[in-house]
């Protein structure tokens, strides 16, 4: 039996009926319109010791997700959209934990104690000497033997919001390990937002005064395969830190123009990278406007035939753009993807290297009391 319906006009009918079709239009798109999970946490295997790595995979309204396992905070995988809207693979990674601690160039991963380099592995603070892991030939590179990229982070689930998911992963750095002094208590945070933009902070508190450089080793190939040689990438940089045969910075502070590392105009990677003296790019720029306590531009990358534009923010007052001069296609990893020499690029948001060993660059000292804390984002769009 229906109920009864009064009709007091032929006006108030055809509001009344206007209101039912749109509340029936609108629970049929209500209904048509899938359900979507912003944060999924999945099992991606099990470490030597028997403790398991977890994948968390981010997903937002546009259709792209980005793939983070707990286990060195590695992102495994990005799919981004190209000008036609197909979502392909940027960043190179493998399917499985167990792969990545079979060993890698640090695809995906979260570097430190120290990112980069570190000359003899050793440096002094307030008067003593401090001896670090050499794992980069006498030189001290990515925090060590056994830095943050190889360790499980605790996972702190974060809420998610309308147009955002994140997870917040924490780890204690042990006074003493890889060389370092201090207990470090790390936070480091993954936001996914609707506006494509993958948002990485970084917090870091210790007891006792000790150095830290945090950064995030993703390759990116903006094609999905192939070599980045036809990249064109722009850094907001006019000077960049020389470097010794083993990479290490002179201490020079050097202007871009006229080298090949001058990337202020937009140009393509494999245009000069011949011609650097290393086969390809592993420098670290020189960011204008240096230390920023807001993220601001500091490298754009397109690929023209997809149409996806890479853009890089940060706080960091440098930027290491590395072109994998070392890979020779040997490695194969999510997708069946061969990746061969320069088959990807980082952009490595940093303090400058060495910085413990050269007072002229801005200092990494943290100190009881004060907190450590950048930020970087990586920011997906189409030409």
């Amino acid at each position: 039996m229906f109920p009864r319906l009064t009709i007091f006009s032929r006006a108030g009918l055809t509001v009344l009926i206007a209101s039912v079709m749109l509340v029936a239009v609108s629970g049929a798109r209500a209904a048509d319109k899938p359900s979507m999970k912003r944060l999924q946490k999945s099992e991606f295997g099990k470490l030597p010791d028997g403790s398991t790595a977890h994948l968390y995979t981010f997903s937002n309204r546009n259709g792209m997700v980005v793939k983070v396992t707990n286990y060195g905070l590695i992102i495994t995988e990005i799919h981004a959209p190209d000008r036609d809207g197909k979502l392909g693979n940027v960043v190179l990674g493998f399917d499985s934990v167990e792969r990545y601690v079979k060993g890698h160039p640090f695809f995906g991963a979260i570097a430190g104690r120290y990112a980069n380099r570190i000359a003899k592995a050793k440096f002094s603070l307030d008067g003593r000497d401090y001896t670090l892991a050499a794992n980069n030939g006498k030189n001290h590179l990515h925090g060590g033997k056994v830095g943050f990229d190889k360790k499980l982070w605790e996972i702190e689930e974060l809420a998610t919001t309308p147009d955002r998911a994140g997870v917040e992963f924490r780890y204690l750095s042990r006074d003493g390990e890889e060389g370092y002094p201090g207990n470090l208590q790390m936070k480091v945070r993954y936001v996914l937002t609707d506006e494509n933009d993958l948002i990485i902070s970084y917090e870091g508190t210790t007891d006792k005064k000790t150095v830290v450089n945090v950064t995030n080793h993703s390759y990116f190939n903006l094609a999905g395969s192939g070599t980045v040689l036809d990249h064109e990438m722009l850094i907001e940089a006019d000077q960049y830190t020389p470097v010794d045969s083993e990479l290490i910075p002179t201490g020079e502070i050097a202007p871009v123009k006229g080298t090949p590392l001058d990337f202020t105009t937009a140009r393509k990677i494999g245009e000069r990278h011949a011609q650097t003296g290393i086969g390809g790019y592993d420098h670290n720029w020189v960011l204008r406007g240096g230390v920023s306590e807001k993220r601001r531009l500091a490298a754009r990358a397109v690929e023209p035939k997809s149409g996806r534009v890479l853009e890089v923010f940060t706080t960091e007052p440098g930027v290491q753009l590395y072109t994998a001069n070392f890979m020779d296609g040997s490695i194969t990893g999510v997708g069946g993807v061969n990746y061969p020499k320069y088959g990807g690029f980082c952009l490595e948001t940093q303090h400058y290297p060495d910085s413990p060993n050269k007072p002229n660059f801005p200092s990494v000292v943290v100190e009881p009391g004060n907190k450590y804390q950048t930020s970087t984002s990586f920011k997906f769009s189409t030409k």
